[in-house]
């Protein structure tokens, strides 16, 4: 395949790869905040959550930067179904799943058995107060090990790795160990977490479309990464793009989509059903933040963000950047496009 011919098709075949083998792309660290989260909203939706244990999740989430009330309260929903009296064929144990010599390790009074804010004496897997702060520091224990193994790759997806496959596992590997089981539990939980997240401000304060623009304009000058990226920030691909950080097509606009709303709108993985999902809007009444898709080879197989003015952005091709182009251009005029709006 020519580098030409690759502009739009690598994004949505990067796309289809990820969701087919069930991998779970690594995303890169904040380089302003090394070792942070790159922009998860951190805001619980308290409505998703059953009422008794809100307060233990909000509390769990302030215990370290790492580590968010909806990350804690997306791996209970993957671990245990909010089921508090949850036991695993392994002999996992309560909310958070602890195996008994875990949990003999770092297990946590911090509730009584009534429900109550108050530690009764016995660290308890099947008391939800305990496990949820036990889980909590155990998560953010996790953070400090993989930060301090220096891996690129965003700690949100490295702490959920070494909490289903072991932080050995993981240095093992230098990332996301190999084992489907713990990429479908990383990617299921980064992707829960978006229902569990709660209103977030814009970056702009402004309208969705210009929240959409905005969030996608701070990645200029990003590479292209084939298979990389995601609604953290900016990823490690795969085949062509596995030596480089950055997002490809679609992952932009997932990326842009989903701070825009404060992550509440997670969009599919790939182009061709990126253009199917929120509100068609005619090509002459396009106005910026809209999803614009192009028809490269037989499929909406490239898609970019409207910015007004007959420009968008978008991520092009391998050995490009994120960058503005012109509608007009000879390569994307004339194709067949669908424009979409959310928000």
């Amino acid at each position: 395949m020519t580098t030409t011919t690759m502009r739009g098709a690598a994004c949505v075949v990067a796309g289809l790869l990820a969701l087919l083998v069930g991998l779970s792309v690594v995303a890169a660290a904040d380089e302003e905040e090394a070792g942070a989260p790159t922009g998860l909203v951190t805001v619980l939706d308290a409505g998703r959550v059953p009422p008794e244990y809100v307060e233990w999740i909000e509390r769990a989430g302030k215990e370290c930067a790492e580590v968010s009330a909806p990350l804690i309260a997306a791996q209970i929903d993957a671990e245990s179904g909010w089921n508090p009296t949850a036991r695993s064929g392994a002999g996992a144990q309560g909310l958070s799943q602890f195996l008994p010599g875990t949990w003999k390790t770092w297990g946590v009074d911090a509730a009584g058995k009534d429900g109550s804010a108050e530690p009764d004496g016995v660290a308890d897997p099947f008391t939800p107060g305990d496990a949820i702060m036990t889980q909590a520091r155990y998560d953010c224990w996790l953070a400090d090990k993989v930060k301090s193994l220096g891996l690129d790759g965003d700690p949100t997806r490295l702490i959920l790795a070494a909490y289903n496959a072991g932080p050995g596992a993981v240095e093992r590997f230098g990332g996301l160990p190999p084992y489907p089981e713990t990429q479908n539990y990383v990617t299921k939980i980064v992707t829960s977490m978006a229902g569990y997240s709660g209103d977030a401000a814009g970056e702009d304060g402004g309208t969705f479309g210009n929240r959409v623009v905005a969030n996608a304009k701070k990645w200029l000058g990003t590479p292209y990464s084939w298979g990389g990226g995601g609604p953290e920030g900016p990823g490690r691909g795969f085949a062509q793009g596995a030596s480089t950080v950055g997002f490809d097509c679609s992952s932009l606009v997932q990326f842009a989509v989903y701070h825009a709303s404060g992550g509440k709108t997670l969009l599919p993985r790939t182009s061709q059903v990126q253009v199917t999902e929120g509100k068609a809007v005619p090509r002459d009444e396009m106005r910026p933040g809209d999803v614009i898709g192009f028809d490269l080879h037989g499929s909406f197989d490239h898609i970019g963000i409207y910015l007004g003015n007959g420009q968008f952005i978008h991520a092009p091709k391998t050995g490009d950047v994120v960058k503005i182009s012109d509608l007009d251009d000879s390569y994307y005029a004339g194709r067949p496009q669908k424009v979409r709006r959310f928000g």
